[in-house]
Formats: structure tokens, C-alpha cells, sequence
């Protein structure tokens, strides 16, 4: 994924007073770019990129408290019946791997 542009060169479009074209020609940026910019500066007053990338998060989040009561009212239970209550009940779909991982990173394991 490329880089945002810096925030300098940002002020720099923003602050210019003149029209799209002649500052992306001026600045030597896309002029699809300036027009975002400067629609989205006139919009919200936002002069800063967003953040890049897919927002953190696992459709499980949601879940988490069911997904611990599964696991206190039956210590033994396995990942493959944990994704078949998950779908049944709350119609979530989601691959044992992505499950396993999802419990390790908040500190459940599995004993053999």
C-alpha cells in the first residue's frame, strides 16, 4: 500500500486559496487528490491523512462474553463445538483457525 503524503505538503495545498487543478499542477500532487482534499477540508476541517488499513477488529468482539460463558459452563469443550454453537445461535461463521487464534490472543488456551 503507498504511503499517505506528508502533512506539510497537505497545509500546503490547503492553505494555496486557489483551485483544485492549478494546485495539484502547482504542487506536483493527483488532481482527483487536491479535489479530496480540499472537499474534505471544506466538509469536516480535516487537514490530516486518516489512518491506512483495515480497522482492527474480529467479528467476535462481539461475542466475547458469550463465547467465555460457553467455555465456563462447559471447561472441556471443544473448538469444532464452539463454532457450531456460534453458528446455530448467534449465525456467526468462522474457521477453527481464526477461533483458535482469537482465544489465545485474549489469554484462553486449550490443554491437551
Amino acid at each position: 500500500m503507498a504511503r499517505a503524503f506528508g502533512d506539510d505538503l497537505r497545509v500546503r495545498v490547503l492553505e494555496a486559496g486557489a483551485s483544485a487543478r492549478s494546485v495539484a499542477a502547482r504542487f506536483g500532487v493527483g488532481i482527483s487528490t487536491a479535489i479530496r482534499w480540499l472537499r474534505r477540508e471544506r466538509e469536516s476541517g480535516e487537514q490530516t491523512a486518516r489512518r491506512q488499513g483495515k480497522p482492527c477488529g474480529s467479528r467476535l468482539d462481539g461475542h466475547e462474553t458469550f463465547i467465555a460463558g460457553m467455555i465456563k459452563a462447559q471447561k472441556d469443550i471443544t473448538l469444532n463445538e464452539m463454532m457450531v454453537r456460534l453458528r446455530s445461535e448467534r449465525d456467526v461463521g468462522i474457521g477453527r483457525g481464526m477461533l483458535s487464534r482469537w482465544l489465545r490472543q485474549r489469554g484462553w488456551t486449550f490443554k491437551k
